[in-house]
């Protein structure tokens, strides 16, 4: 047997039993492994869907162009569709997305044009309202508009929901669900509810989120909104797919605890998901008291974690969040380990001579350059040499004309891994700002002296 494209590989997901990082959590866990899907997203279900009911209305029509505000796993899903049915792609994301997801859609073939996060959805340059305009300026272009598509949750209630249903043999009592348009949990949830009204369907929210105030009491309060870390879930605006009487209760999970959990299941159960998942199994834990033995209990993890490479499996970026603490030095803790000295630096009106002097009275090779206070570069003595040799008369001239790029500046909670991969023959330090403000230098001799201290 075999599939006539790739779309037909879509759905009938397994739902796989967690054993390790719900334990101590009652009932029995089982997590509905989306990323087979061959987008590896959930995403791809209500993708698919909403194009063809969009051919069938008339909206979308041959060789159109499919126009879309997308975190990346709808896009994925979009793009997919749109190579075996023979559409072009344009799509508007935030520069809060991974790179990964990002590359992943320029793979398959979309525009994509990154837009701002910390701007307010009406704004003309967030990723809503640029997708917009765009509908309204290229001809022949349909957006999906994935938010208020009700395509979106109807997939769910026709694919996901019967799934679930059928793979648990009728016996689910909740399902836990990150939420971000809304369409998974909302099909899902009235889907199975249909079939049983006593099951409980759980949204989990993050913090910088307007669903849980808004579901406790009705009201959009704007000053539960602020920039959050966590991808896929959460929102600044109630998309049409939410359907709050479907939905039981929230919870929301913080940056952090959804971040290191997603690096927990792939290390305690082998399941390698995205961070929505952590979300999910973070508020999942949140909620245990809620739970009997004989509860069953399905968590839907999302998408995969290849798209999340650079971000929630990667140490550095999780210590400079201040989301991993571990016995690795970092620039902290190098700098209590060193002598508080003060930083030489060279103003950028110096001239290259008293340059020269400063370095062979110092006896050192580089030296920080400012302006105005503010470090804006740095000398080296291989820069001044090969500048003299070229010009002897530049003895005379301000050091601006010969200085070169700053050292790189890190934070207090990057590793001493990070900092020795980034001293180098063009930088013989780093720069990093204590926490009084102050700018401190850290260069190879530093990090010696903290590893034999």
């Amino acid at each position: 047997m075999w599939y006539n494209n790739i779309l037909e590989t879509i759905g009938n997901t397994p739902l796989v039993k967690l054993n390790t990082i719900t334990k101590g959590v009652p009932g029995t866990i089982l997590a509905k492994i989306e990323t087979t899907n061959p987008g590896n997203s959930i995403k791809d279900r209500m993708a698919v869907k909403m194009i063809e009911d969009a051919e069938k209305s008339g909206k979308l029509k041959p060789g159109g162009t499919i126009i879309e505000g997308t975190s990346g796993n709808t896009g994925m899903g979009l793009a997919m569709a749109a190579i075996i049915k023979g559409y072009k792609c344009i799509f508007t994301t935030t520069d809060k997305q991974s790179k990964e997801k990002v590359d992943a859609l320029r793979a398959f073939g979309a525009e994509v044009i990154v837009c701002p996060t910390n701007v307010e959805p009406e704004d003309p340059r967030s990723y809503y309202s640029v997708s917009s305009r765009l509908e309204r300026e290229v001809p022949n272009s349909w957006k999906p508009n994935q938010y208020d598509n009700l395509a979106n949750s109807q997939a769910h209630y026709e694919q996901t929901g019967p799934e679930i249903w059928e793979q648990t043999e009728g016996k689910i009592t909740h399902l836990v669900v990150g939420v971000g348009t809304g369409g998974t949990i909302s099909g899902t949830g009235k889907y199975l509810k249909e079939k049983n009204p006593n099951i409980k369907i759980w949204g989990i929210d993050t913090y910088g989120s307007v669903f849980k105030k808004y579901k406790e009491t009705g009201i959009f309060d704007k000053d539960e909104i602020y920039p959050y870390i966590t991808e896929g879930i959460g929102e600044d605006f109630l998309p049409a797919n939410v359907n709050f009487d479907v939905i039981d209760l929230f919870e929301k999970v913080t940056d952090k605890d959804a971040a290191l959990m997603t690096r927990d299941i792939a290390r305690k159960e082998g399941i390698f998901v995205g961070n929505s998942a952590g979300a999910a199994i973070g508020g999942l834990i949140q909620l245990k008291d809620k739970l009997k033995p004989e509860d069953v209990v399905v968590v839907i993890f999302h998408d995969h974690g290849s798209r999340y490479m650079g971000k929630m499996y990667n140490e550095d970026w999780l210590r400079e969040r201040g989301f991993l603490q571990d016995e690795k030095l970092t620039a902290k803790s190098i700098l209590a380990k060193k002598e508080s000295t003060e930083i030489v630096t060279l103003d950028a009106q110096k001239s290259v001579l008293e340059a020269i002097n400063t370095i062979k009275s110092m006896n050192i090779s580089q030296i920080p350059v400012t302006q105005q206070g503010m470090i804006v570069g740095k000398i080296a003595e291989s820069d001044i040499l090969s500048a003299l040799l070229e010009n002897p008369g530049l003895k005379s001239a301000p050091i601006s004309e010969i200085v070169t790029a700053t050292f790189p500046f890190v934070d207090l909670n990057t590793s001493i891994d990070k900092i020795s991969s980034l001293i180098n023959k063009e930088n013989s330090a780093v720069l990093v700002e204590d926490e009084t403000g102050k700018i401190e230098i850290i260069t190879q001799y530093d990090i010696i002296n903290a590893i034999s201290g």
